[in-house]
């Protein structure tokens, strides 16, 4: 039987290495392991650890904004204990087409990096969690997990696992060289708003492919026609709020990911033109 560490439990806090923690939880079709790499802890007190999920062949899972078809994956980390905030550092995703529908996400394996900040970096973190990703091959299927796990201080020496995958996640604006963002929103059809986007950076290389976050849950955001204009990528989109109430939306709060042949970028905010 395949092993598959699904729930990770709390004799994790019995293990003398600070190798991947690895249980058992039966049989899951598309998923062959799931460890919680128990990580290090930094210098600013906050604890680096990392979420290794790994896929039976041909499965693949979704990113953060996954698009139309995929599920969203969804994270709880209620039931920690001397843990403010977890944060997660998404690797560069893929993008792939599936009946004329694109989606976002990984084959094979992803790394997910989590950062906890904690008030007492001298103690032992308490980590407990629940995520459900989406899971595809011919269907797609959720898949929820649940683990918990004691973090010890002492470990300082960075995993190299979760340091390859905290240096794949896209560049940021400055690091990519973008001079401007700019947004224009207008009223569409049937209380949606139409999303006009201008980035002016350097090719991202090959066919770009552009991601529209809105910073709220509740606004669905179709999958966006881009197109390159010499320095400029333009993107436009139609957004909805998914129970079909007005909204409003900050630009500020808007995020756009460009996933290029060479690289990805992530850009927060956008100006008005």
């Amino acid at each position: 039987m395949k092993t598959f560490s699904a729930i990770i439990l709390a004799a994790v806090a019995a293990l003398t290495s600070f190798g991947p923690t690895e249980g058992s939880a039966g049989d899951m079709t598309g998923l062959s392991k799931v460890e919680l790499r128990p990580g290090w802890r930094m210098a600013d007190g906050s604890h680096m650890s990392a979420l290794h999920i790994v896929l039976e062949p041909g499965w693949k899972t979704y990113w953060r904004a996954p698009g139309d078809v995929g599920i969203p994956p969804q994270f709880d980390w209620s039931g920690s204990e001397n843990i403010d905030s977890v944060s997660t550092s998404w690797p560069t995703p893929e993008v792939f087409f599936e009946q004329g529908m694109r989606s976002v996400g990984y084959r094979s394996e992803v790394v997910i990096p989590l950062r906890m900040t904690t008030p007492n970096a001298d103690a032992t973190l308490r980590l407990e969690g629940k995520l459900q990703i989406g899971i595809c091959k011919d269907i797609c299927i959720p898949a929820n997990l649940s683990f918990e796990a004691s973090l010890p201080p002492s470990p300082t020496r960075p995993d190299p696992t979760i340091a390859a995958a905290l240096t794949d996640v896209p560049y940021t604006a400055r690091e990519a060289g973008v001079a401007s963002v700019t947004c224009q929103f207008e009223a569409g059809e049937e209380g949606t708003l139409v999303l006009h986007t201008r980035i002016e950076m350097p090719s991202a290389g090959g066919e770009e492919y552009v991601v529209v976050e809105a910073g709220n849950p509740h606004v669905w955001v179709a999958e966006p026609d881009s197109r390159r204009d010499g320095a400029a990528l333009y993107a436009s989109t139609r957004l909805m709020h998914v129970e079909g109430k007005s909204f409003a939306l900050n630009r500020s709060d808007m995020r756009f990911t460009v996933i290029g042949a060479l690289h990805a970028v992530d850009i927060r905010g956008c100006a008005s033109n």
